[in-house]
């Protein structure tokens, strides 16, 4: 094979003769050294032209190789917990030539992905699902009789997460034989980590140590119970001033750890010893990494190097498109830090996503009144109901997409009992290159159903200031308000928000035949879509529900009674708005007449990563769309529409 070259000028011998794990199961130690410091090159080459998880997967480069050396895949299953680090994994199973289409339309998922691979045997993008998914393998493979392994790489943000708990307690009980790594990446290498625990961890990863520890167990409960008790403690904590897997130990999960976890002459042995040893029960493995590995850049800010844009690989310096215009992200956190100062009530809880989120400047402000909560949406929203029970007035920052993972919660625990817990639901529609994963697509759909809550979704960022400082005034029930992705759209922003009328929406410009409603951040491209039938010579009105609980009734039924057609738009799943504006028109007898209504939401389907551009044109929500739903429904042509808009 030819030795690719990179403009960086790095050359990858050992990684072009790799198609797939099998052909690096041969290479000596000393080769798979080499190997990760060339896969390592290429992940930072291919992110650099298309953006992405940069940091985490740089992080468990040497592990990755370590991982495809040792065990058989695909036959043996290696889960990696979200996804972010999945990259190094991606190019040593085959899709090395693919990886400059990761993220864009038609290429490679950023997550792992099971339509993309046989490598990729669970889907991923949220977080702390390997453990429970990696369990259920290994009982199925288990009830079949066969012998495979199965290895669920989870890092140290999501074993914070009470999924993880749930499953390893599970684990622990059922017995079934898989292995469970934990990448730590929250601690530094330093002496711990260093050769004696290496040493150490080996010993007790070893047949010999395990048989001879089974043997002690065996005869201390031959013992006095006091004695059984006593050398069983006495072998659990002399191991653990070392290993510290008390906890792991306590559930059933035997530890061992931990091991740094870029030291090829470390991870080797101690997996070869766990994937040979035929003991009954999960063993934890305990790695310790740094993120962004190998790369300064990314080394000194790995926060900043999470999920990166493209990047030059010399200096570092993300490329984002010039914007005039603030992110809603930020729109959001400047106003929340404003309503702060005002009020010594209110509190900003997130869950681990401080900056995702924007309250890393609350953070800064109010360090007192700002609580990281980890991977816990569930923990999250009761605890904030907790507060709210004692006059406290705390907003909930969780992207729209994770906090279905809480909705039990924010029915039972808020909706039910009337509490004023405020939900800022970042990332309400697509969200472009993440895909399916990640999409807010069902926010408006689960809240529309739930009693007393109050749900509003802004056209722009003037609008996200006002619904914030509305939010931080309303004190007799749940509030909820979804914002997008991205920048604003550039309107001049207020010095401060407006409390709005609650259950109140507005109109933009007022016509006679077509009424265009929209919910969210549709509106520029319904006042487009008005411009585009205006050019047909139809009067167009454009409105702005702002709310989608309470509805605005008053001005549903004005524009249902003095137009022709009604259409809703919203960037949303089906049962959302639209469904809210049809249960009212049928309830009042607002459907007898002749009036046209149409509603136009995301699809049925779960639209895959591509830019958020290209995301709307297939989910049907451009201007254009827009315009033709409305000339159809007058049974009128739409051939002068054919140019998207």
């Amino acid at each position: 094979m030819s030795t690719t070259k990179f403009s960086h000028g790095g050359e990858t011998p050992l990684l072009d003769q790799v198609s797939k794990p099998e052909d690096i199961r041969k290479f000596s130690t000393a080769q798979l050294k080499t190997l990760s410091d060339e896969l390592r090159a290429d992940t930072i080459r291919n992110v650099s032209f298309t953006g992405g998880h940069l940091g985490s997967s740089l992080g468990v480069v040497e592990l990755t190789v370590a991982l495809h050396h040792v065990f058989n895949t695909p036959e043996d299953r290696i889960i990696f917990d979200v996804g972010h680090q999945c990259y190094p994994h991606k190019i040593l199973t085959g899709r090395r030539d693919r990886m400059s289409t990761l993220r864009q339309g038609g290429g490679l998922s950023g997550f792992t992905n099971r339509s993309e691979s046989e490598y990729d045997p669970f889907g991923a993008g949220h977080s702390s699902t390997s453990i429970s998914a990696g369990l259920g393998m290994a009982v199925g493979r288990d009830l079949q009789g066969a012998k495979s392994n199965v290895v669920a790489v989870i890092g140290d943000g999501a074993m914070s997460a009470g999924m993880v708990f749930e499953a390893m307690n599970h684990a622990g009980s059922q017995h079934a034989r898989m292995i469970i790594i934990l990448n730590d990446n929250d601690m530094s290498i330093d002496q711990p980590v260093g050769a004696l625990s290496a040493y150490l961890s080996r010993l007790v990863s070893s047949k010999t140590y395990r048989s001879a520890r089974d043997f002690a167990k065996q005869l201390t409960q031959k013992l006095p119970k006091m004695l059984e008790d006593t050398a069983r403690r006495a072998e659990e904590y002399a191991r653990t001033l070392v290993t510290g897997g008390t906890m792991f130990e306590e559930m059933g999960i035997y530890y061992v750890g931990p091991i740094d976890g870029h030291n090829i002459d470390h991870l080797l042995p101690v997996l070869k010893n766990i994937r040979d040893d035929e003991g009954q029960g999960p063993v934890l493995l305990h790695v310790v990494t740094q993120k962004g590995h190998g790369y300064t850049h990314a080394e000194n800010a790995s926060d900043k190097y999470h999920g990166v844009s493209r990047f030059d690989v010399v200096t570092g310096k993300q490329i984002k498109a010039a914007s005039n215009a603030p992110s809603y992200t930020k729109v959001f956190s400047q106003e929340l830090v404003h309503q702060a100062a005002e009020d010594d009530k209110i509190c900003a809880i997130t869950a681990a996503m401080p900056s995702g989120t924007g309250l890393d400047a609350f953070a800064a402000a109010y360090p007192e009144r700002f609580f990281d909560v980890g991977i816990a949406e569930q923990h999250a929203v009761t605890f904030a109901a907790g507060l709210a029970c004692e006059g406290y007035k705390p907003f909930c920052a969780i992207y729209s997409t994770f906090m279905q993972r809480a909705y039990d919660q924010l029915i039972h625990d808020v909706a039910l009992q009337g509490l004023p817990v405020r939900f800022a639901l970042d990332r309400g529609g697509l969200v472009g290159a993440d895909g399916a994963t990640h999409h807010g697509a069902f926010d408006m759909s689960y809240l529309n159903c739930i009693p007393g809550i109050v749900v509003m979704a802004p056209a722009d960022e003037a609008e996200l200031k006002h619904m914030t400082a509305t939010a931080a005034a309303f004190n007799t029930g749940p509030i909820a308000f979804r914002y997008p992705r991205g920048e604003g759209v550039g309107v001049e922003l207020p010095a401060v928000g407006e409390v709005l009328k609650i259950g109140r929406g507005r109109i933009l410009q007022s016509g006679t035949t077509v009424a265009l409603v929209s919910i969210g951040t549709r509106l520029a491209a319904c006042q487009q879509a008005a411009e585009l039938l205006a050019a047909r010579g139809l009067s167009t009105t454009v409105a702005d529900a702002r709310f989608l609980k309470p509805l605005d009734e008053e001005m549903i039924a004005t524009l249902a009674v003095n137009h022709d057609v009604l259409i809703t738009v919203e960037e949303g799943s089906q049962g959302g708005f639209g469904a809210a504006v049809l249960h009212f028109l049928s309830r009042e007898g607002l459907l007898d007449r002749d009036l046209k209504v149409r509603t136009m939401h995301l699809p049925d389907v779960f639209i895959e990563h591509d830019s958020q551009e290209a995301q709307l044109i297939l989910a049907g929500l451009t201007a254009n769309d827009i315009a033709a739903k409305a000339l159809i429904a007058l049974g009128l042509e739409t051939t002068s529409l054919s140019e998207r808009a």
